[in-house]
């Protein structure tokens, strides 16, 4: 049964087919192609050091062989913990060349999640930064880890910036007591001289990475993602973006040497390798066909507009705070926007005020483009869905990509609904995961809920989002069924947050919401009822956050408390936490009329 696509009238002919005509390989296969067409091109940047493909070609088999040293082989996961540094993307793609699997972590993860995700992913070996060290050994027990590799900033900084690293942010990293089962980086590439390994075939439908996401539970969940997965988000996104042809024999051909000659294509690398936009869009996409990316392990709104300003690079990726943010600082006055060919918001929705005034910006500064809002989530790697360059409707979030098809339909059924009528968004496509990992009942409920075989014969990822489609098939995303907070492009699920205050003995029972910020675009706040003995005072909130800094990721960790005598309950027994969104919306509403009086 053929699939409703009237959005296919809005591609370009030349630039974006219906169909890709995949290659059946890893996603470390694809980025040596195009090496190997390219090899004296730069693959990426790091503290203004470049490093050719010929070289992070050499460096990754490397890597790779030293992995299989220690018993990495196909089938097994490595812990990756790590920021955009070159360190990450060598592991990464070794991993790929053995059919390993990485598993991908944020650096900032609480103890106790770390100790989740070894043990969910059963990996044996890590790979991290001497700066998070303490919370490996403090949780190693009781997990499978048996080999912790150390890398450290240093290692791929010149000799003149390393000596002034260790001289500033380098004097912040804990000290660590080195146990028999870490090896530094260094020692770790002493392991062989020889780069030759055997390696197995690797499929398409082999899995390469696990990605963490929270649950609607709270419990995090792994997405296992395939070489299929990251390489159609790959080439769907050359072709959507209209920049470069994706048609196979173009991109593994001299073809593409004549583009890079012609334009650049340098990518600002922010967004952080653990995230599917961040690894599919910021990282694969760009090696897959021989672009330059500027991995940046840490930013702020400043140092962005900054490196804007002097990298002058030609793509970005961000999520709405971070232009909303950047266009107002001093530093983006005289700023010359004429570099940018495509900019992407992802993350979380563009309001449509953060799009007017950021396009009236670009059209201020020779900027030649708009922003362009995707839709996605880490089911299928990351944006499935991202507006066309020259048709806009307001409010929509685009077109999905070749090859991934968007339907709407009745919450928890197949049974789909007309245009323009409200509905569960479903995809299906290349980009779909294999499945979340694990074989507990509950991850075998989490998959039976989210991917499903309509009678269609296609298999269909539910993604819980509301939204509608339009005649001519533009997307238009609604809210989440799920409920959820969103600050930064982050998610963060309430009842992990509640899950943590709720250890500490001063808390009976607590609720967290997410409240406006003009920044994040929600900041976490958290309500609770006491224990008798304790008074809800400054030193409890300050103790309050502490505490939740054991138990969630840094940004995920509360800052605003308000105590309250009783919780409001549901008729059945469940917090109402509506009622104290309500209750929070009225009280901004009486401080704005106040302010304005």
């Amino acid at each position: 049964m053929d699939v409703k696509a009237p959005w296919l009238k809005f591609y370009n002919p030349k630039l974006t087919p219906a169909h890709i005509d995949y290659p059946d390989i890893s996603i470390y296969e694809i980025v040596r192609r195009a090496a190997e067409r390219v090899p004296d091109e730069c693959a990426y940047e790091f503290q203004d050091k470049r490093t050719t493909y010929r070289d992070f070609m050499k460096k990754t088999d490397h890597v790779a062989a030293c992995l299989a040293k220690v018993g990495v082989k196909r089938g097994d996961r490595v812990l990756v913990c790590m920021p955009n540094c070159p360190q990450a993307i060598q592991a990464f793609y070794a991993v790929s060349k053995l059919g390993a699997i990485s598993a991908m972590i944020h650096p900032l993860s609480a103890k106790n999640e770390i100790q989740y995700y070894l043990n969910n992913s059963g990996a044996k070996v890590a790979i991290t930064l001497d700066a998070f060290v303490n919370n490996f050994a403090a949780v190693k027990d009781g997990t499978p880890l048996e080999t912790l590799i150390i890398s450290s900033i240093k290692d791929e900084l010149s000799t003149l910036k390393s000596i002034g690293f260790s001289l500033t942010l380098g004097r912040k990293i804990p000290k660590f007591v080195k146990q028999d089962y870490m090896m530094m980086w260094r020692d770790f590439l002493k392991l062989t001289n020889d780069d030759v390994v055997d390696v197995p075939e690797n499929t398409g439908k082999d899995g390469c990475v696990i990605l963490y996401s929270g649950g609607t539970t709270g419990r995090s969940k792994g997405m296992l993602l395939s070489n299929l997965n990251l390489n159609s988000l790959a080439m769907g996104t050359l072709a959507i973006s209209e920049k470069i042809p994706c048609e196979l024999d173009l991109l593994y051909s001299d073809y593409i040497k004549e583009c890079l000659a012609k334009r650049k294509y340098i990518v600002l690398s922010v967004m952080p390798i653990f995230h599917g936009f961040g690894l599919g869009i910021g990282i694969h996409t760009f090696l897959s066909f021989g672009g330059l990316c500027i991995l940046v392990p840490t930013f702020t709104p400043e140092s962005y507009a900054k490196l804007i300003k002097v990298k002058r690079p030609n793509f970005i990726a961000g999520v709405p705070t971070l232009y909303e943010k950047m266009i107002g600082l001093d530093v983006m006055k005289d700023a010359d926007m004429s570099c940018l060919e495509g900019i992407f918001s992802g993350g979380d929705s563009l309001p449509m005020e953060t799009r007017k005034k950021f396009n009236e910006f670009l059209a201020t500064h020779n900027g030649k483009t708009v922003i362009r809002e995707g839709y996605g989530l880490t089911e299928c790697v990351t944006a499935s869905c991202l507006t066309p360059i020259n048709v806009y409707k307001e409010g929509s979030i685009g077109i999905p990509f070749p090859d991934v098809y968007y339907k709407i339909v009745k919450l928890d059924t197949e049974e789909e609904v007309p245009y323009g009528e409200e509905g569960e968004i479903c995809i299906s496509g290349p980009d779909v995961m294999i499945k979340y990992w694990g074989d507990d009942e509950e991850t075998k409920e989490d998959n039976a809920r989210a991917l499903r075989v309509h009678s269609d014969g296609r298999t269909w990822l539910h993604t819980g989002d509301a939204g509608y489609m339009d005649e001519d098939g533009f997307i238009y995303f609604r809210q989440r069924y799920k409920r959820l907070i969103v600050s930064s492009g982050y998610n963060i699920y309430p009842s992990q947050i509640e899950n943590a205050v709720d250890k500490h003995p001063a808390i009976k029972i607590s609720c967290a919401i997410g409240v406006p910020d003009p920044v994040r675009q929600q900041r976490v706040k958290v309500y609770a009822v006491l224990n008798p003995g304790y008074v809800g005072d400054d030193k409890l909130k300050q103790e309050l956050i502490e505490h939740c800094r054991e138990y969630v990721a840094a940004y995920a960790v509360p800052k605003l408390f308000e105590f309250i005598d009783e919780m409001p309950m549901t008729k059945v027994g469940k917090i109402a936490y509506t009622v104290l969104e309500q209750k929070e919306k009225e009280e901004r509403e009486k401080k704005d009329q106040s302010a304005g009086s």
